[in-house]
């Protein structure tokens, strides 16, 4: 299993209308390009990884309510889990967006069986309000997380994710490094997949269709 780093840059003083508007567009973009062609891997053929990540396990705080959640809250659920930070400008916002449209892709029976569980990794800047709208922009599926660095640092080394802050400039933006893979989790919380930058939408909702309605 590999990931593969990305660098991301955050832009120095950009508005957050802006990006919330921004991130809105791309997930309008992202279902207008499902319709037309499939780019990345064979739709059935994700990299499979039926056991050979850790199981779903995690203590956070959910950016909606401000309530402490687990794992065991998204039981009987598919779980597309994947590290960012909303100050991201093209890979976290581009990478929500597919994941979005395969959801909404699914037979209507099997999207409530899914939820993207997206976890912070600048919990400094992204507060439990800016991760709220954030999250909100891409859709309901999407549920924003964040913790204490501590919470992330280990969360991140389970699933062996990195990620680096780069030193911060004049004004205190600075830069993100991190790990752009997202791994899918089944209904009973075992790993069974993970997604990769190349994988397009109809691979994704192929596995996210035959995990859902597995039961």
């Amino acid at each position: 299993m590999s990931t593969r780093a990305n660098r991301d840059r955050t832009s120095a003083g950009g508005a957050r209308a802006g990006l919330l508007l921004g991130c809105t567009l791309l997930v309008g973009c992202a279902l207008a390009a499902a319709g037309c062609a499939r780019g990345g891997r064979s739709a059935a053929h994700l990299h499979r990884l039926y056991g050979l990540a850790p199981p779903l396990a995690f203590t956070l705080q959910d950016a909606a309510s401000g309530a402490t959640v687990t794992a065991a809250a998204f039981r009987d659920r598919v779980v597309m889990l994947y590290f960012g930070y909303t100050h991201c400008p093209d890979v976290c916002p581009t990478t929500l967006a597919k994941l979005a449209a395969a959801v909404r892709e699914l037979p209507a029976a099997d999207r409530d069986r899914v939820r993207i569980a997206f976890v912070t990794v600048d919990p400094a800047r992204d507060t439990l309000a800016v991760l709220r709208a954030y999250a909100a922009a891409f859709g309901p599926e999407v549920v924003g997380l964040r913790g204490t660095r501590r919470q992330i640092d280990r969360l991140a080394a389970r699933y062996r994710v990195t990620y680096a802050f780069g030193a911060p400039n004049a004004r205190g933006n600075y830069d993100v490094t991190h790990s752009s893979a997202v791994f899918i989790f089944g209904r009973d919380g075992r790993s069974a997949a993970v997604v990769e930058p190349s994988d397009g939408v109809a691979a994704i909702r192929m596995t996210l269709n035959r995990l859902a309605s597995r039961a």
